[in-house]
């Protein structure tokens, strides 16, 4: 039932399929507009994204049955990073704390994830002090697929100024971990790790299926909205940035080790 990803990461292993795992409605309209411009139309689109001069290429989108609210497109939205993997959908919260010196971080999540990354942020906020940044991971195998074409361009062009990966390039001026998160193993995530500047951590549905309700099978496998800020205190406890202890405090605070204090999901009924 869970550890699911295999079709992402299998995927992954052909290069004519390229992988997406949106989470909103608005992304899912321009991957799919821009997929049919590249497969069948000119070679630039409306927005002025160049598509590859090979149209020999397949589509892949993972969507879910559990049902999100659909927010409407923001203003200014970075069509680009979108089509690309990345995009800032959320800066942190408004300082609710009064701590004028906050600890930063940057949680990346795809898919039905992204609703528990933006309540992940805001109670990092309200409960810690930390400013989360979130972003809308639309396609974590486009990301690495562009990390690694620029590790080859810098490896068979020495003496060039080597290309940034997108990824690195997206994140560049952010301070604080990076937590990815995914309802998918964490392999999937896990692809871009060797292209991001700041610490780590990845959280997914790794190991045997839990047949429960979504909301106790995503506490079980800590990759709910409690466990990304619990994995972010950690990180940041690493580093001094947050009070000692924070890590046991969270974990007891929102009960992180009983699969029935999960909330995370649910909307569409029993997994």
């Amino acid at each position: 039932q869970h550890a699911d990803g295999h079709s992402p990461l299998l995927a992954s292993t052909n290069p004519a399929v390229k992988t997406y795992d949106p989470a909103y409605g608005y992304e899912i309209g321009h991957i799919i507009r821009h997929g049919l411009e590249q497969m069948y139309g000119p070679d630039a689109d409306a927005q002025g994204i160049q598509t590859a001069s090979d149209k020999n290429v397949m589509y892949y989108l993972t969507v879910y049955n559990e049902p999100i609210t659909q927010p409407a497109e923001p203003e200014n939205l970075d069509i680009n990073g979108l089509l690309k993997g990345i995009y800032r959908l959320a800066p942190a919260p408004e300082n609710t704390t009064g701590n004028g010196n906050r600890p930063t971080a940057n949680i990346l999540a795809s898919g039905v994830s992204v609703p528990w990354a933006l309540d992940a942020a805001r109670i990092l906020n309200d409960d810690w002090g930390v400013a989360a940044d979130v972003w809308s991971v639309t396609s974590w195998n486009e990301l690495r697929r562009d990390g690694l074409a620029a590790e080859e361009h810098a490896f068979l062009n020495p003496g060039q100024p080597a290309r940034t990966p997108f990824i690195t390039e997206q994140l560049a001026g952010t301070t604080g971990p990076v937590i990815a998160v995914s309802d998918y193993m964490k392999a999937v995530p896990d692809q871009i790790r060797q292209f991001i500047p700041n610490d780590f951590a990845s959280l997914g549905a790794d190991g045997f299926g839990f047949s429960d309700t979504r909301q106790a099978a995503r506490r079980y496998f800590k990759n709910d909205t409690h466990s990304i800020v619990a994995k972010t205190l950690q990180l940041l406890a690493a580093k001094g940035e947050v009070e000692e202890g924070a890590l046991e405090k969270a974990i007891d605070k929102y009960r992180l080790l009983d699969v029935n204090a999960g909330t995370t999901g649910g909307a569409g009924g029993d997994a």
